[in-house]
């Protein structure tokens, strides 16, 4: 079981910047953030290794967010830049059993989830 507790979420205005945090009771092999906002599916954002040696986004999101994590403090970072009010939703933080190694780059296999921070851009 891994415990995933997300915080940074807030509202801003079109153009501004969040740092979302998630700190996780275990560090997996590949752990990510996802997105789900009103009336759609749940979306891979942004996913990265343990060795921080490869990092994956969502087209949508390309150059405007970066995943980062501190081993150390077993905490995932999600920082995001030039947001839209496209990019409102709930954000989670999610991790894969330990053990498993999943590849980062489909954003598949995720089993646990944290309970999400919301995001509110407004234009």
């Amino acid at each position: 079981q891994v415990q995933l507790v997300e915080s940074g979420g807030g509202s801003v205005q079109a153009g501004g910047s969040l740092r979302l945090s998630c700190t996780a009771s275990a560090i997996t092999f590949c752990m990510g953030w996802f997105r789900q906002a009103p009336g759609k599916e749940r979306e891979g954002v942004a996913a990265l290794y343990v060795d921080n040696s490869n990092t994956y986004y969502a087209d949508s999101v390309k150059g405007r967010f970066t995943v980062s994590r501190d081993n150390a403090k077993n905490i995932l970072y999600l920082q995001m830049n030039g947001l839209t009010s496209g990019d409102t939703a709930m954000y989670y933080c999610a991790a894969h059993v330990p053990g498993d190694r999943w590849s980062c780059s489909n954003f598949q296999g995720y089993a646990y989830y944290g309970q999400g921070t919301q995001v509110t851009v407004s234009s």
